[in-house]
């Protein structure tokens, strides 16, 4: 519990948290700023680290002065696109391992087929999108691996969704992150960065399961 409590915090005053890091160890931030970064998109496992919320406060902070724009975004972006790749590559891996018996109970081969051929068709819209959708996005990477979406289909929406995403938010709070009603209201758009894309993801995957039951 005390774990849990921890990272809440953590997400939820994720500025503080930063601040007090920067203060005590200096230029070792941008060591944790890829550490979280990587382990989130990298890792299937880890699906909860901050998102949207640390790209904002990190712009934010350089916005202050307490970090640098010019450092912390090209680590932020090797982090993400790494972490992406990495995520993919065990999905790649582990998906023949598993499905590798035809007959096997675990392996569906139209489902398999099926998803394989969204991911070839819709996979880069798909790959991008996620970016910004919590949870979504450590699990997308991880499922066009072992869809067997084409590498270098996916290394070019990972490097687009990865700058489009980091550049995006970071740039964002570096603008804004600083203005007294942002600050006032700070828990607030951390809240709304983590729910409304989660909200949307969602109702979008409801919106999809209704379609497809009613095309049965």
């Amino acid at each position: 519990m005390e774990i849990i409590s921890f990272l809440v915090d953590f997400i939820l005053h994720i500025d503080k948290h930063l601040e007090a890091f920067v203060a005590t160890y200096g230029m070792w931030v941008y060591g944790l700023l890829f550490l979280i970064v990587f382990v989130e998109t990298g890792l299937v496992v880890m699906p909860f680290l901050p998102g949207d919320s640390l790209l904002f406060i990190v712009g934010a902070l350089s916005g202050a002065g307490l970090m640098s724009y010019g450092i912390a975004v090209p680590i932020l972006l090797v982090a993400a696109i790494l972490g992406d790749q990495c995520n993919y590559s065990i999905g790649r891996y582990f998906g023949p391992k598993v499905f590798q018996w035809e007959s096997s109970r675990f392996f569906n081969r139209k489902a398999f087929d099926q998803a394989h051929a969204f991911y070839e068709r819709y996979g880069g819209i798909t790959i991008i999108l996620a970016r910004f959708m919590p949870f979504i996005r450590t699990f997308a990477p991880f499922v066009a691996g072992v869809a067997d979406m084409t590498r270098g289909k996916f290394t070019m929406f990972n490097v687009v969704g990865g700058l489009i995403w980091v550049l995006g938010i970071t740039t964002a709070g570096y603008f804004f992150g600083n203005l007294p009603l942002v600050r006032e209201h700070l828990e607030k758009i951390i809240w709304g960065l983590i729910l409304i894309p989660g909200l949307i993801a969602i109702f979008g995957a409801w919106k999809g399961s209704r379609s497809a039951s009613t095309a049965r």
